[in-house]
């Protein structure tokens, strides 16, 4: 096990420093908790610094960091990072323009998500509300196979993007569903009744992903794999293992998609705790196995 310095947590937001809800201060009992402040203080006082990913869109991220009190963030999936204010695209020249628009209106233009929808009727829907008022990804609901998913987009000159799976839904359903299980979507929406579980999808450029946006900061700061740990809930979130030293799930990962576990490799830990204590629980073993 590689010993951390600590110098930086890349943690994403919702289903791991937010509780059900999208709250910072409530846990997983929707009782209010400060566990997801300690962990940003213990970086603090270690002089680690914190920088949150996030599927959301970059106007979303960036009042997050600034409620936060964060300098850097990275949004949409990893399609855009934002260092002391310096915004840097990473969709390998996909980037918005007067000419071509957004990057979400590129991605319409090319007919990928009409596709995606035709092709995957009763599989696949846009995730609304949270797919409104998007600048680059579009994010989706529903259950499908990647790796269908891939071949149907290659096949179709489309092989520019692709899809990211960000975990299964449930908290983000809550104003929807009124506390009901997110199977409910299913059942008040145009997806099939019959999905065992609801997911979320981004389409996105293929050269962006959260590790890339990851590398990219640790690079612009000088930080080696040993000095970094990444949190999250997700398996795009998995992939940050091949940058940082120690890349920890929350426990209510596992708990909402038991798939993950087949996929737990070298330089992966599950904390004990969900949501915001998990991430309080990575931060201080991390610090505490680096003092020892």
């Amino acid at each position: 096990m590689v010993a951390l310095a600590m110098r930086c947590l890349y943690v994403d937001l919702d289903g791991t420093l937010l509780g059900p809800g999208g709250s910072l201060v409530r846990g997983p009992d929707a009782r209010f908790t400060l566990d997801a402040v300690r962990a940003l203080q213990a970086c603090d006082r270690a002089g680690a610094e914190v920088v949150i990913y996030s599927g959301r869109r970059q106007r979303t991220v960036f009042e997050d960091s600034r409620l936060l009190g964060l300098d850097c963030y990275i949004f949409e999936a990893g399609c855009g990072l934002v260092v002391d204010g310096e915004l840097e695209w990473l969709t390998d020249g996909i980037v918005p323009s007067v000419e071509k628009g957004t990057i979400y209106e590129q991605i319409d233009a090319s007919g990928a998500p009409h596709l995606l929808l035709k092709h995957y009727a009763g599989q696949l829907e846009y995730h609304t509300p949270w797919s409104e008022g998007r600048e680059v990804s579009h994010l989706f609901r529903g259950l499908v196979d990647l790796a269908s998913a891939e071949a149907l987009l290659n096949e179709a000159g489309l092989g520019w993007l692709r899809m990211v799976d960000n975990g299964v839904v449930h908290e983000h359903l809550a104003p929807l569903t009124a506390g009901r299980d997110s199977l409910a979507i299913a059942r008040d929406s145009g997806l099939r009744p019959d999905l065992p579980m609801v997911r979320a999808y981004h389409l996105i450029p293929a050269a962006a992903s959260k590790v890339r946006a990851v590398a990219r900061h640790m690079q612009a700061r000088g930080y080696g794999f040993e000095d970094c740990i990444a949190v999250g809930d997700s398996r795009e979130d998995l992939g940050t293992s091949a940058a940082v030293g120690t890349c920890w799930l929350v426990a209510n990962a596992l708990e909402r998609d038991v798939s993950l576990s087949a996929e737990l490799g070298p330089g992966v830990r599950v904390t004990s705790a969900a949501y915001g204590a998990g991430v309080y629980e990575a931060v201080v073993t991390t610090l505490a196995e680096a003092r020892g």
